[in-house]
């Protein structure tokens, strides 16, 4: 073929990994609407599941003191809630090119495509960096790293024992492989969420793979990995923002470039314990 000047075509569209952080399947995604434009600036709850729901003996079945004093009447106890929070994590693309051959309309055009296939994967790095990793009861034991599948059962009892509903099992997509020779992970066919055998939801994270760090952001071992698990998420999603709205706003004249700036706010709520355990992932 003879050489010659190639061809401008259109970019190569993406999809965002099925089973991330926005995966309806695992989380509750809720758009933030106007009149509750407010909560993207953070919201606060007292929160339910935490406490331990604990029986009551029949006093008709207990055994007689005998002589000895009963002592004191045992007394139900009371758990008081405790405030959870959630902060914004705002995540953006930004474009920039130069004014000639390239309009306002396809600079904004870009960067609007750039944070629909990219803003999960921002998402998921910036809740692991400020959620998972910094509130996180690390479980390794004194060993060191364990098996995949001994680090999801000690994840699912360490939830079970501070929660008790189903969670949502945090993973690094370079592990997804590991928990699907296993047998851990199985899809819902009715949903087509990842679920463990005890019902569990799982998140295979993209972002979490980039950042793969274990409690404090202390980064894994060569060979390693960190897996958390968490109470179920609720997500606010805030509207698209586009900075600047006008075209001749995006302009510096003494570089002749434009810029286009996209992003989005959101504030990803979780409740309980965080609990982390790291992983062998090659022998």
């Amino acid at each position: 073929m003879p050489a010659g000047l190639r061809r401008y075509v259109e970019a190569i569209p993406g999809t965002p990994l099925p089973h991330g952080i926005l995966g309806a399947s695992c989380t509750t995604v809720n758009d933030v609407t106007e009149d509750r434009i407010h909560e993207l600036n953070g919201v606060e709850w007292l929160a339910m599941g935490c406490c331990p729901v604990q029986d009551w003996p029949d006093p008709c079945e207990e055994e007689s003191p005998g002589e000895e004093s009963p002592g004191s009447p045992p007394q139900k106890e009371f758990c008081r809630p405790v405030t959870e929070h959630a902060s914004p994590i705002t995540v953006y693309a930004g474009a920039e090119c130069s004014t000639l051959g390239w309009t306002y309309a396809e600079a904004r055009e870009h960067a609007e495509a750039s944070l629909a296939l990219g803003e999960q994967q921002g998402l998921e790095a910036a809740f692991w960096r400020t959620k998972l990793a910094m509130d996180a009861v690390d479980l390794t034991p004194a060993a060191g790293p364990v098996s995949v599948a001994q680090g999801v059962a000690a994840l699912e009892g360490c939830l079970a024992e501070t929660y008790g509903g189903v969670g949502t099992l945090h993973v690094p997509a370079g592990v997804a492989a590991l928990l699907g020779c296993c047998n851990v992970l199985r899809e819902d066919p009715e949903t087509g969420a990842l679920r463990t055998l005890a019902g569990n939801c799982a998140i295979i994270g993209a972002g979490y793979s980039a950042l793969n760090t274990g409690p404090g952001n202390i980064p894994a071992e060569p060979g390693t990995a960190w897996l958390y698990i968490t109470g179920p998420l609720v997500i606010r999603r805030g509207p698209v923002d586009t900075v600047p709205d006008t075209a001749g706003a995006s302009v510096n004249y003494r570089t002749n470039d434009r810029r286009v700036l996209v992003e989005r706010t959101f504030v990803v709520g979780t409740t309980c314990t965080v609990c982390a355990i790291q992983v062998v992932t090659c022998d």
